[in-house]
């Protein structure tokens, strides 16, 4: 067999192994998943699938260590919040300090004007690396975390809507107070 014949033998085959791969293309057909359908309203029935269709709670067990999940990734997200803010205020003061030592030994070598004095208040805190990547990983972290508690929400079923709640509630309680200590400072 000639390389051109085996090309045009895998263009004539490939279009038919195409039609027959399981996909249903119309959007008339409801969608199945692993267990029963999404359900568009509040409830409390199990078998919702959590984020991937092989975690499909079926049974009550499997519905109680969800929950417990849930509500630990909401305490989760209120210490991450938590930790942020106090790393927010940290890296603030590092700032500060680093431009007060900056201009130290800038206005030593300069005149001070009305205008520089100005100037000072207009400007951006600098980009320091070690704090604003370190920021930026913090912040992405936070709200993959968010965005996986919004899909949970997005299931209806209220058993993980309850966990995430009260495990915010719980998670602002136990760490609440830190990102508060980080603005009275």
């Amino acid at each position: 067999m000639t390389p051109r014949s085996i090309l045009t033998l895998c263009f004539l085959v490939a279009p038919t192994f195409a039609q027959s791969n399981g996909m249903i293309t119309s959007m008339d057909v409801p969608m199945d998943l692993a267990v029963g359908q999404m359900l568009p309203y509040v409830h409390f029935t199990p078998g919702d699938t959590v984020w991937i269709l092989g975690w499909v709670p079926s049974s009550a067990g499997s519905m109680v260590g969800t929950c417990i999940g849930v509500f630990l990734l909401a305490m989760l997200e209120r210490w991450l919040a938590a930790c942020l803010e106090l790393a927010e205020q940290h890296w603030a003061e590092r700032a500060n300090i680093m431009a007060l030592e900056k201009s130290d030994v800038s206005s030593l070598s300069s005149s001070s004007s009305p205008s520089a004095k100005k100037s000072k208040w207009l400007q951006l805190p600098p980009f320091v690396p070690e704090f604003d990547i370190t920021r930026g990983v913090l912040f992405t972290a936070h709200a993959f975390i968010r965005v996986l508690l919004m899909l949970i929400v997005m299931t209806f079923q209220l058993a993980f809507i309850a966990s995430i709640t009260v495990g915010s509630g719980v998670g602002e309680t136990l760490f609440g107070r830190l990102a508060l200590s980080a603005h009275e400072h």
